[in-house]
Parts: structure tokens; C-alpha cells; sequence
């Protein structure tokens, strides 16, 4: 692979995971992101990183653990424009349809419902309690990193395993990653697990998350036939939530 196609991917998971302005960024096709998925982690440990400078300036300024936690969170929100949030509030709130139809057009619907806003909201407060549990910022520091790298890092190997639900639509459009993308995005994300939270604690978090994905894509075969650009979303946030929690129990 040449150095402009590697900029090339780069540029391309940046654009796709965040909301972080790319100078003269062109417009991406589904063919750029799956063929950038191995960089989905490095675009990670952008917002990881990120979010390890906010918590520890939230620190320098004196703020408690607490309000340090989710003036950090709110700034991966920021980050990455609520990207993920938006795909797990619809999947929630789609969980609720009665047909397979019915639930893919609940996920198209912009609109927020009772599943979708109980979901954001114990997103937004299982990611904030955990990190400021772990409160010290040279350790929440590498497990920030850790956290966003294995769960964008999680994305492409979602989308190997899980057909698209529909002909149209994100998913569709981007079709299965190469296996080298996703082999290569898996290993990043499982080495910065390792780096991050330590051999036992990286352990126990890849274990948790491989176990929340594979209850995903279960719901959303079941569900909906299949996964969306929303249940890519909800895939991130699992993966952050799982990480932050296991990080929060072995690290605080």
C-alpha cells in the first residue's frame, strides 16, 4: 500500500468516525470506508486522545473526578458529533417495532422516542461514572485511548460478520470489509486493550466485548435481518461502555 493511499484511508475513518474538520477533505464513497477500516482505530485514538487532554486540564483546573468525567465525555461528543449516540438511540427505539419493516423505518426516523433517550442517557452516565471512578489522569489517560480505539476497532469486524438489513442505506453502500482491513483493524484494537489496561484487565475487556457484540448482532439478525449504519453506532458505544466499565473495576 503506497503513502497516499494510506493518508487516503486515514483521512477517509477520520471523516467517517468523527466530525473533526479534515483541510480540502473530499466527499467519501462506501468504497473509501471499507477500504479504510483498518485506520477506524487510529481515528479512535484521535478522539481517545483527545478526551485524555480534556480530562487531565478538567483536573489541572481543580474540578472533581465527577464533573471532570462529563466535561471529558461531552467533549468526545463534540468530537464526533454524536455519531454513535444517534445510531444507538434509533436502534432502541426500532427494538420496539412489530415487524421487520416497521423496525428499519423507526431507524430512519430522526426523531428520539422512550427507548432511544433511556438508552442515550445510561450511555452518557456508565461512561462518566466509570471514568471518573478511575479519577487519577495518567491512568484514565491510556484507558481513553484504549476505550475508543477497540470499539471503532470493532466496527469493521461487525460488518464482516453481519450482512447488511437492507439493499440501500450506509451499510449497504459500504458492503464487507476486506479481511486484511479487518484482521488489520481487529489487531489494533485488541493491542490497545493490552497497552492500555494491562494483560488481565485487557483480557476480561475483550472477552466483555466480544460478548456484547455477539449479543448485537444475535438482537439484530433477529430484529431487523441484519445490521445498519445505526447499529454500527450502537456498536462503538458498546465497545466504549464495556472497556470504560472493566477499566473502572480493575483500575480505579
Amino acid at each position: 500500500m503506497s503513502l497516499n493511499q494510506l493518508v487516503s484511508d486515514l483521512r477517509a475513518a477520520v471523516l467517517f468516525c468523527t466530525r473533526l474538520p479534515i483541510p480540502n477533505a473530499a466527499t467519501i464513497t462506501g468504497a473509501d470506508i471499507a477500504r479504510a477500516g483498518w485506520a477506524f482505530p487510529i481515528a479512535g485514538a484521535i478522539v481517545g486522545l483527545i478526551a485524555a487532554g480534556v480530562y487531565w486540564l478538567a483536573g489541572l483546573a481543580g474540578l472533581p473526578p465527577l464533573p471532570a468525567a462529563a466535561v471529558t465525555v461531552a467533549m468526545t461528543l463534540i468530537a464526533t458529533g454524536c455519531l454513535h449516540e444517534d445510531g444507538l438511540a434509533d436502534l432502541a427505539d426500532a427494538c420496539g417495532g412489530h415487524t421487520r419493516e416497521r423496525r428499519l423505518e423507526i431507524m430512519r426516523d430522526s426523531r428520539i422516542g422512550t427507548y432511544g433517550a433511556c438508552a442515550l442517557s445510561m450511555s452518557l452516565l456508565l461512561r462518566t461514572a466509570a471514568l471518573a471512578s478511575i479519577a487519577a489522569p495518567v491512568v484514565a489517560a491510556p484507558v481513553l485511548v484504549a476505550a475508543h480505539m477497540a470499539a471503532r476497532g470493532s466496527m469493521p469486524l461487525f460488518m464482516w460478520l453481519v450482512p447488511p438489513a437492507r439493499g440501500d442505506g450506509l451499510s449497504a453502500g459500504v458492503g464487507r470489509p476486506t479481511p486484511a482491513s479487518t484482521l488489520a483493524a481487529t489487531l489494533l484494537g485488541v493491542i490497545a486493550l493490552f497497552l492500555g489496561l494491562g494483560p488481565a484487565a485487557g483480557l476480561c475487556a475483550i472477552v466483555l466485548l466480544a460478548a456484547a457484540l455477539a449479543l448485537l448482532a444475535w438482537l439484530c439478525i433477529r430484529q431487523f435481518g441484519g445490521q445498519t449504519g445505526d447499529v454500527l453506532g450502537a456498536v462503538e458505544q458498546l465497545g466504549e461502555i464495556s472497556v470504560l466499565l472493566v477499566a473502572a473495576a480493575y483500575l480505579r
